[in-house]
């Protein structure tokens, strides 16, 4: 069984660290103060770690080894009862390198937010250690005005809400952020620009092969499983696979996938990559978050469609595409590793925690 950690409570003290990026350059170094004051004046204590602001690593905060180091004795203290990471990055893959996921099974649970880069610590806490985690906003997500996103997240965290329904609009990602000379406090705390109307793409699978599910009602259940392709696809065949061992206990797996900077092309080899390696053997479903870099892309007759449908074809599991998972706002936030209720209905996506 994957354990889930305690709820947290006014009270209650927050740990902020940079395994991946550091709050060092604005808008991050600025958007971190905002946030650490609404999370305070929500009542919670803040623990901010050393790397949380650091600048100097590669692609991370600070030396891998340090920030591997300060992970773990976050996620060991008894005074430190849940984490946000400080920011997604690019090479949070050797920080966990420096991290002992066997060893945290013997620590007590305690929640872990952060999405993109932070799969390297989401995926394994739950493969390896049995513990769940919330794919979610980082630390500079809340400095914002509060919205569905944000005030999710807190109700997984303070375990109000067991059920959640998709978000209506979103941001167009093909719109770039308008430049800024200055950071005004009016800019870091503006909502989000919701012009799009969500529109669900679904398939079924007919028995010979995936076909659109139209106005057909979806419904899956299994162990929510899943982060950000650019780094899942790296993580095959490491000490940190080990979905063969993981399967054996957890048959049923919805996976919850979104990409980042891959094109779709990328996105297509990366899927078969976990497709080949047996990660999809026990697939009772795909939910696919909007991909950022890919979005509308038509590479060579590859799109975020086919990219992944054409992969993912002969297995006989509902693909919802599409999703508010990942990295065009508002993101939903999901908790990995909890045995999931998924129904899709009237273009509307609901999950609900079993």
């Amino acid at each position: 069984m994957i354990k889930r950690p305690g709820n947290i409570k006014t009270g209650d003290t927050i740990g902020i660290t940079a395994p991946s990026f550091g709050a060092f350059i604005e808008p991050y170094s600025l958007l971190i103060d905002i946030a650490e004051d609404n999370l305070k004046s929500r009542g919670y204590r803040i623990f901010e770690g050393k790397t949380a602001r650091l600048g100097d690593g590669i692609g991370i905060s600070t030396d891998p080894k340090v920030c591997g180091a300060e992970l773990m004795d976050f996620y060991k203290r008894d005074d430190i009862d849940a984490i946000i990471s400080a920011g997604g990055g690019e090479l949070m893959n050797e920080t966990i390198t420096y991290v002992d996921f066997d060893e945290l099974k013997n620590y007590k649970p305690k929640w872990y937010v952060g999405y993109s880069d932070n799969t390297n610590f989401l995926f394994p806490l739950v493969t390896i250690t049995g513990v769940q985690g919330i794919y979610g906003p980082c630390i500079n997500g809340y400095a914002k005005v509060w919205e569905d996103t944000e005030k999710d997240t807190f109700a997984i965290l303070e375990g109000t809400k067991s059920s959640f329904d998709g978000y209506d609009m979103f941001v167009d990602p093909m719109e770039q952020e308008p430049e800024t000379e200055e950071y005004t406090d009016e800019y870091l705390r503006a909502p989000y620009n919701l012009s799009e109307k969500r529109q669900l793409v679904s398939f079924v699978h007919d028995g010979k092969g995936l076909v659109p599910a139209d106005d057909m009602n979806i419904e899956m259940q299994g162990i929510l499983l899943g982060g950000c392709l650019d780094v899942l696809a790296n993580l095959v065949g490491t000490r940190f696979d080990r979905m063969k061992e993981f399967v054996k206990d957890n048959p049923r797996v919805i996976w919850a996938l979104e990409a980042c900077d891959l094109n779709p092309m990328a996105i297509r080899r990366s899927v078969w990559n976990l497709k080949e390696a047996g990660w999809f053997d026990t697939a009772a479903g795909f939910i696919i978050g909007r991909p950022r870099a890919a979005w509308k892309q038509n590479f060579l007759g590859a799109d975020q469609y086919n990219a992944v449908t054409d992969v993912v074809c002969d297995i006989k599991a509902p693909v919802v595409m599409d999703a508010e998972i990942g990295h065009i706002d508002p993101m939903l936030p999901i908790i990995m590793g909890a045995e999931t209720e998924v129904s899709v209905k009237d273009n509307n996506l609901s999950i609900k925690y079993i």
